[in-house]
């Protein structure tokens, strides 16, 4: 017993010093940046992290959502990668599949009440100055093997030829042309119908790898497979022709659209390509047939936000080779890493064991400029603060709000300054500002929010960083309150507007002596 109490102190110390060994390169901490993506993924499927269980009445289930969304505001989080299409069901009203089973208890079944659960995200979401990324499963047809249970309405049951069986699982078969049409128009109901900031995809292309099972496809391949030598070199065009074809539509029907999606964090070993990761683990190109390196290169996508699960010095994939590999892998569009929130309480990994583990990962990642943010996993664990992470993200890390970064290949101009500024005392909520809408810009873009900063008198203006803001606001109003001025003291005050896509306009600016 004594020998493996000192094996266990042994493992703790040498993790520690291992940690601070890879992360000895964060010297220069910086602050804070002003632009960063501060996303988390609300899973939908079993109940994960929303609603708490299936049947829930409906404001019950609003509820939940808006207890989550505060948090997660509170806590700096500037966009929410809401689940709404587990396994060809849906989240939304305005949809060709059924109602999931996760929200209403019985696949197929409507909310207790008529609402949309998508449009009270997004609305509620924009409320608190943060994104709506509606997050798709694209292939997962069933979690389990109850297709009694599916819905008369249910894609299986109006086209049982479109699946194969994997893991007792039905999933589409992405050969199918007319799986993949399918597909595209599922997503381009959302697109056209509901006011989201983005589309974004996981990681379930092909299934993962399990043993003993096959993907029973031959004949698809025999059909279609024509000009390809092998069929993993079919399966993997398979999936770019999907992937292409949503790029082309989504920015087709509305451009300010982004497009991003989360592959786990190996694209492909050195050891297999010389242009792969100096890792020794499963990969996205190999196993789910998924070229997640081809999306991002050839700018079908707007964003890649990889699945970087491990801690530093992980033996199979490292942190920090891989966030390595992906920052030179970007091809100037955005990387968004995703970091394993939910692994802080795995006893048995010495790395994620330490509370400093996810920490010295923001810090490593904000020391990249090839990084644009993070994306957590997920919600339930971030609001169980687990090893105080969440603590730290509200009080250090995201203390001070940010804007997400902008992408210039969608849009690069800018809205013109908003005129007229002017600043009044309200005796009840400190002090009032008002000011006028700007003159369109040359694109004839309407102004998306704003962005309110405050100086206090003598402070150098500079508007390149995030601690003088004071609020950001996704809607049109022209008015905000400062209810934390004091009396006695002098304000400079500066507005400007924001884009669709969050491009920043030039200020206007007013000063106050309060009294």
């Amino acid at each position: 017993m004594l020998f493996k109490r000192l094996v266990l102190i042994l493992s703790i110390g040498l993790a520690v010093l291992q940690l601070h060994a890879q992360t000895d390169t964060i010297k220069q901490i910086h602050p804070a940046p002003k632009r960063e993506f501060r996303g988390v993924w609300v899973a939908t499927v079993t109940n994960v992290d929303w609603p708490s269980r299936p049947g829930l009445p409906a404001e019950r289930q609003q509820q939940e959502l808006t207890n989550i969304l505060n948090y997660h505001q509170q806590t700096g989080i500037n966009a929410i990668m809401l689940q709404v299409r587990p396994a060809a069901d849906a989240f939304y009203a305005k949809s060709r599949e059924p109602w999931s089973k996760w929200l209403s208890g019985h696949q197929g079944q409507a909310p207790s009440i008529a609402y949309d659960p998508l449009e009270f995200a997004i609305t509620e979401a924009h409320k608190r100055g943060m994104e709506l990324h509606a997050w798709f499963n694209p292939y997962r047809a069933t979690m389990d093997g109850n297709f009694a249970a599916l819905s008369p309405q249910h894609v299986t049951k109006l086209h049982p030829d479109w699946f194969f069986i994997y893991g007792g699982r039905k999933l589409f078969n992405p050969g199918l042309p007319e799986v993949r049409a399918y597909i595209v128009q599922v997503i381009l109901d959302v697109v056209d119908n509901y006011d989201v900031d983005g589309i974004h995809m996981d990681d379930y292309f092909y299934p993962y790898p399990i043993a003993g099972q096959h993907i029973n496809d031959a004949a698809t391949y025999a059909q279609y497979g024509s000009g390809f030598d092998n069929i993993k070199d079919w399966r993997r065009n398979n999936v770019d022709l999907l992937i292409h074809s949503l790029a082309d539509s989504i920015h087709k029907h509305k451009p300010y659209i982004k497009f991003g999606i989360s592959p786990f964090g190996i694209w492909r070993n050195k050891s297999d390509d010389s242009e792969g990761s100096d890792t020794h683990g499963g990969s996205s190109y190999d196993e789910q047939f998924a070229d997640s390196q081809k999306w991002i290169a050839e700018g079908w996508l707007d964003y890649i936000n990889p699945q970087i699960y491990w801690p530093f010095g992980n033996r199979a994939a490292a942190f920090e080779k891989l966030v390595s590999w992906w920052s030179d892998n970007a091809f100037n569009h955005h990387l968004y890493v995703g970091q394993a929130a939910y692994r802080g309480n795995e006893i048995a990994s010495t790395g994620f064991k330490n509370p400093d583990q996810l920490t010295a990962q923001i810090r490593y990642l904000r020391n990249n400029p090839r990084v644009q943010g993070s994306v957590f996993f997920s919600s339930a664990s971030l609001r169980r603060n687990i090893l105080g992470f969440n603590d730290s993200l509200r009080t250090h890390y995201y203390k001070t709000p940010a804007l997400p970064p902008v992408m210039l290949w969608l849009d690069s101009v800018a809205p013109n300054a908003p005129r007229q500024l002017l600043v009044s005392r309200n005796e009840e909520r400190g002090l009032t500002l008002n000011w006028q809408i700007p003159l369109l810009a040359h694109d004839k873009e309407a102004v998306y929010g704003y962005v309110v900063y405050r100086f206090y008198e003598g402070e150098k203006i500079d508007l390149s960083g995030a601690s003088h803001i004071l609020h950001i606001q996704y809607n049109t109003a022209t008015t905000a309150e400062d209810e934390t001025a004091e009396k006695g003291k002098n304000y400079t005050y500066i507005v400007t507007a924001l884009d669709r896509l969050k491009n920043e306009s030039p200020p206007v600016t007013t000063t106050i002596a309060y009294r």
